[in-house]
Order: C-alpha cells, then sequence, then structure tokens
C-alpha cells in the first residue's frame, strides 16, 4: 500500500519487529513524536517510554529503552536496548522491579553513583507496567 511505512525496531538481541505500518509514534528524548510516510528524514534519540504503531487499523504498544531513531521518508529504524510488545510484559515481574527501586531511591541519597540507575530502573518498570494494559 503507498501509504505505508516500513518499522523496523532491532534491539542488541533481537529483530523485535519489521513491517510495513500506517502510522507510528516514537517517545523521543525531547518528547514524543509520530511519523507518517513521506516524513522529512531526521535522527533522534529515543527515551523510555511507549512506542505505539499502527498496522491494519490495529494499534500496537511496546515498551522500549533507551536507544536511537532514524526516519527516511518511507522507513522507521529503532535501535533500542530493549522493546517489548504489550502482552508479551509479565506484569508482575514489572510491578516486583518498581517495588525494587522505590525501596533503592527512598534508601540512598541523590549524590549517590546508584541513584541515577534506579531512577531510570523505576521509569522502565513504571513504562512496563502501563504499557502491559494495552492489548
Amino acid at each position: 500500500m503507498a501509504d505505508e511505512l516500513m518499522l523496523e525496531i532491532v534491539t542488541p538481541e533481537k529483530m523485535a519487529f519489521s513491517g510495513n505500518i500506517e502510522e507510528v509514534t516514537i517517545p523521543g528524548s525531547e518528547g514524543e513524536f509520530g511519523v507518517l510516510r513521506g516524513h522529512a528524514a531526521l535522527l533522534s534519540s529515543v527515551d523510555i517510554g511507549e512506542l505505539s504503531f499502527t498496522k491494519d487499523n490495529k494499534k500496537t504498544f511496546y515498551a522500549v529503552n533507551t536507544g536511537y531513531a532514524e526516519v527516511t521518508g518511507s522507513k522507521v529504524t529503532l535501535l533500542v536496548e530493549t522493546a517489548e510488545r504489550s502482552d508479551m510484559i509479565d506484569t508482575e515481574r514489572a510491578k516486583r522491579a518498581k517495588e525494587t527501586a522505590e525501596g533503592k531511591l527512598a534508601k540512598i541519597s541523590k549524590d549517590d553513583v546508584e541513584f541515577e540507575l534506579a531512577r531510570i530502573a523505576l521509569a522502565r518498570a513504571i513504562t512496563r507496567i502501563n504499557v502491559s494494559g494495552k492489548h
């Protein structure tokens, strides 16, 4: 179809998704942005967050970790640390990770080296919990 856009979501372990879609919304580090076929070429860093795309009038959601997005007029390539489709997320595990991260953050100073790692773990866990309910 002429209105379709090729999307590839790549992690270090696997090709998480590859296929033609109608549109994609990406959690960029400067804010969320949407891409349709014919979009201007750009490179963007990707932040921890919810990625969604529409294919055959059906939305699919992924929880993604940091990385990069390359956009051309007909293709979007995401290179991200992790990408989990909403129906594949272990919600209970994500809730335990959230509790662990919150516990660490409560016990350490903002000046501690571990603080930023715990903050990132908390953001990932919250994203995974939020995305897990969208399928």
